[in-house]
């Protein structure tokens, strides 16, 4: 028969284990965390993140900034973002350099017809950069003679510090007409004469050594047949070219984009009319 409790007698107390509640609370803890993490990120900030997105486009696609502006995530400078903020594409990058040595061979332009000596100087925008032509050795040269004329001194004299204060690299090269010169050959009167256009733009015109250099190449590029005097003259030339600093991927693509804009100016003037 099981006995009764005595009247009046206190329970007996159970110590039960209750650290198993810290470990509940812990993990209680870490899933509300979690949940407002979630939470968080359910709600992401469009605006911010175009930012971010585009910001990794430019920065790994198209353009190294040194600098990373951290108020707006923008990792490239402002001139250099396209307006939807995508980055330049190689034809992008193509027109603006194209661009760029247009508005030099312009302003060469309007210097030399100024001063009236325009008539032999003419202008290439290519693959290559920005190609300078003085065209016609009576003009620039004595016959079968490397020394500058007062007339080629004139010219570089304009054009010097438009082709110095490009910033770009610059070659000069030379060129003659087959036939027979007062040289041995061909090859050492180009390169004679290339190498004092060399000179005047370093020793006159202040041009860094290290950015210019001049080549020879006889008359292995003719541009013409020897047929007749005047076709001889175009052979017998001297080029300054302002080389391109674009990567070649860009460079490629420079003569199409020439080729579009003179397109479009000429659509745009006959529109006009």
């Amino acid at each position: 028969m099981r006995s009764r409790r005595r009247r009046g007698a206190q329970p007996e107390e159970h110590h039960v284990d209750e650290r198993w509640m810290a470990s509940y609370m812990d993990m209680v803890t870490v899933l509300m965390c979690m949940f407002i993490v979630l939470f968080a990120m359910s709600s992401v900030d469009q605006d911010k993140f175009e930012k971010l997105r585009n910001s990794l486009a430019t920065g790994f696609g198209t353009q190294i900034s040194q600098k990373v502006d951290t108020a707006t995530g923008v990792v490239v400078p402002a001139e250099l973002a396209a307006s939807d903020g995508e980055g330049f594409s190689a034809l992008d990058l193509a027109i603006k350099e194209a661009d760029k040595l247009t508005a030099l061979e312009h302003e060469m332009k309007a210097k030399l017809d100024a001063q009236g000596l325009g008539a032999n100087v003419q202008f290439d925008v290519g693959e290559r950069g920005l190609s300078v032509k003085l065209v016609g050795s009576q003009t620039f040269f004595q016959p079968d003679m490397p020394d500058l004329t007062n007339r080629a001194l004139e010219i570089l004299k304009t054009i010097a510090p438009t082709v110095v204060g490009s910033g770009l690299e610059v070659m000069v090269e030379g060129h003659a007409a087959k036939g027979i010169t007062a040289y041995a050959s061909t090859w050492e009167l180009s390169a004679a004469r290339s190498v004092n256009v060399l000179r005047y733009f370093v020793d006159d015109a202040g041009m860094p050594p290290g950015r210019i250099g001049a080549v020879a190449f006889g008359a292995a590029r003719q541009v013409t047949d020897d047929s007749t005097e005047e076709l001889m003259e175009l052979n017998r030339r001297v080029d300054v070219v302002l080389l391109s600093s674009s990567p070649e991927d860009v460079r490629t693509l420079i003569p199409g984009a020439i080729e579009a804009q003179t397109k479009e100016s000429a659509a745009a003037a006959k529109a006009a009319k």
